[in-house]
């Protein structure tokens, strides 16, 4: 009898890194639920994914800073599947908040930090008693690397991402299941192409200039890309990272220069 395929829930399912992480762990045999808030967008996702998938992949709408919203995506969820293997944790705001701090809209702030680590403890507290059920579950939660510098204020959220990574790391470590953090460097997006073309207009430049100067600062001399981030996560989510847990693993190409023991 052939054994199910793991299924793996996305959050921010639609865009962003989210579309190349799902087709590593499509490749690798997932049945995929990708999860957002733009239902048109997510299907469009999820057919794309679909054409080349072996196992399912499913497109569920779900705010994450909505509680029951979450609960009923995780309930759909278990439903058709029956389990959970691995979350990952990808919805955020795109947009950065920085500037002089007399100028700080901190309601927006606030509710950046709802959608991604509001966003993360939520999916976590609903996925958590399946999983301790199973007996085993994987959790990797994306950040960033603002949140190891001080560029934008809005880093903040991914150094609360690796704080709640380790202390639930801890909690659920007892019950087979880890919790990882992974935080990309610059990565090819369509929010980065955009980001792109928006300095090169301020300097009066084009996008190539501005993405080579950022290419120099990388040791390996090249952007990542979503589905670099993706092979890290399918790395946590399968047995051979079966002893990674608590940890914040940075994929950027040495980037960042510093240096954490």
């Amino acid at each position: 009898m052939t054994a199910p395929s793991p299924v793996a829930i996305i959050t921010g399912g639609s865009g962003g890194l989210a579309p190349g992480i799902a087709r590593v762990l499509r490749d690798e045999g997932y049945a995929l639920v990708l999860v957002g808030r733009d239902e048109a967008r997510l299907q469009r996702t999820a057919d794309v994914l679909r054409d080349a998938a072996a196992a399912p992949v499913d497109a569920i709408p779900c705010d994450v800073t909505q509680a029951v919203s979450v609960g009923a995506m995780i309930s759909a969820v278990l439903s058709r599947f029956g389990r959970i293997d691995l979350l990952v944790n990808a919805a955020a705001s795109s947009n950065p908040i920085g500037g002089a701090i007399e100028e700080v809209d901190v309601d927006t702030l606030i509710g950046d930090l709802d959608t991604k680590v509001g966003g993360y403890l939520r999916c976590i507290r609903a996925v958590a008693p399946a999983m301790k059920q199973q007996g085993h579950g994987r959790i990797v939660n994306i950040g960033g690397l603002t949140g190891r510098s001080s560029d934008t204020l809005s880093g903040l959220r991914n150094v609360a991402v690796s704080h709640l990574t380790k202390v639930i790391a801890d909690q659920l470590g007892p019950f087979g299941l880890t919790v990882n953090a992974v935080h990309p460097g610059i990565t090819r997006t369509p929010h980065l192409e955009e980001l792109f073309a928006d300095m090169a207009r301020e300097k009066g430049t084009d996008s190539q200039a501005i993405e080579a100067d950022f290419i120099s600062q990388i040791p390996t001399r090249r952007l990542s890309s979503p589905e670099d981030i993706g092979e890290v996560v399918a790395f946590l989510g399968g047995r051979s990272g079966g002893s990674i847990n608590g940890e914040s693993i940075t994929v950027d190409g040495g980037y960042s220069r510093g240096i954490y023991l």
